[in-house]
């Protein structure tokens, strides 16, 4: 009698697991918000960006914050791509503008405790593809830095290695992809990736930027940052769409809050996305990186860059 039980078990369990092959993996039908993006490729998405996403403050005389609101709430505003610089602090990866010993020029903290908060949102928004980029300009090891934050905050099963690099804009799989196959971070550095960690991408092979740090409102455009073989049609694209001001003209930058509502309209942002055109293929920009996101219509002015 048991051996009959035993029999017919494995028998259904047999059943149960082709039955299992056989069914279809459940698809994404809505990513990043629409239903339109799940079929859209990567390399043509345009996603809403915080440019030093770590350094908020709401204390307007803290003169080094480019933010005004924390990472969970410029998810919640639709920034799909965070940016920050980070430096070595006490032997800990955290994220500093510009240096860690000068306490004017802002501590964001340390890295592992931001991307926990990245983890935290992913968990609970499964349908979103999430773009970061992170400079590196200490050139701190992959493997014995960077890995390590990645993995104690549990970003790093979430992470997507492309099949060969440099990556054609042309070649990224789309966002429904991304979010059927659980990889859905991309990750770039923008010095220092040397591919000991497969998921920190090289920045400037894939994604070229125009001169940032600009104080001209009108945002001339022209190729400032590239590397490799590929043409600039065939790399991703990002506007650097944050004003500066020279503090009293002495050299000195700082973010330009009062502008920012002109600055991030989307009249400012379009005018930049047309002058940077001609240079990515007459395609609409990957990324449109901007100071103060909570302020202005970015994702406004992003969405109607996706044609919505």
């Amino acid at each position: 009698m048991f051996r009959v039980a035993f029999q017919i078990a494995l028998a259904l369990s047999a059943i149960s697991g082709a039955l299992g092959a056989a069914l279809p993996r459940k698809r994404a039908t809505i990513c990043n918000g629409r239903a339109e993006l799940c079929s859209r490729p990567y390399g043509n998405t345009t996603f809403l960006g915080s440019h030093d996403s770590a350094f908020f403050s709401e204390n307007p005389f803290a003169l080094a914050r480019d933010q005004e609101v924390d990472i969970p709430s410029q998810l919640s505003l639709g920034v799909r791509f965070l940016q920050s610089q980070a430096h070595e602090k006490d032997g800990e990866l955290h994220f500093c503008h510009t240096s860690c010993v000068c306490r004017i020029l802002f501590d964001g903290g340390l890295v592992v405790d931001y991307l926990s908060q990245v983890k935290t949102f992913l968990d609970a928004n499964p349908n979103e593809v999430l773009t970061l980029l992170f400079t590196n300009p200490e050139g701190l090891s992959l493997t014995d830095t960077w890995k390590p934050a990645f993995d104690s905050s549990g970003v790093t099963p979430f992470t997507y290695v492309p099949p060969q690099q440099p990556m054609k804009r042309s070649k990224w799989p789309t966002l429904g992809e991304l979010i059927d196959s659980g990889r859905r971070v991309i990750v770039f550095m923008d010095a220092g990736a040397d591919g000991s960690v497969d998921f920190i991408l090289p920045e400037f092979p894939m994604l070229w930027e125009p001169p940032f740090d600009s104080t001209d409102s009108s945002f001339p455009c022209s190729v400032d940052r590239i590397e490799g073989p590929l043409s600039t049609q065939d790399h991703l694209s990002m506007l650097n769409h944050n004003l500066d001001i020279d503090l009293f003209d002495t050299g000195i930058l700082i973010s330009d809050r009062g502008h920012a509502p002109t600055t991030n309209g989307i009249t400012s942002i379009f005018a930049n996305a047309n002058g940077c055109a001609p240079l990515a293929g007459g395609l609409a920009p990957n990324f449109v990186m901007l100071d103060y996101a909570n302020v202005g219509q970015g994702k406004t002015a992003v969405d109607r860059l996706n044609g919505f």
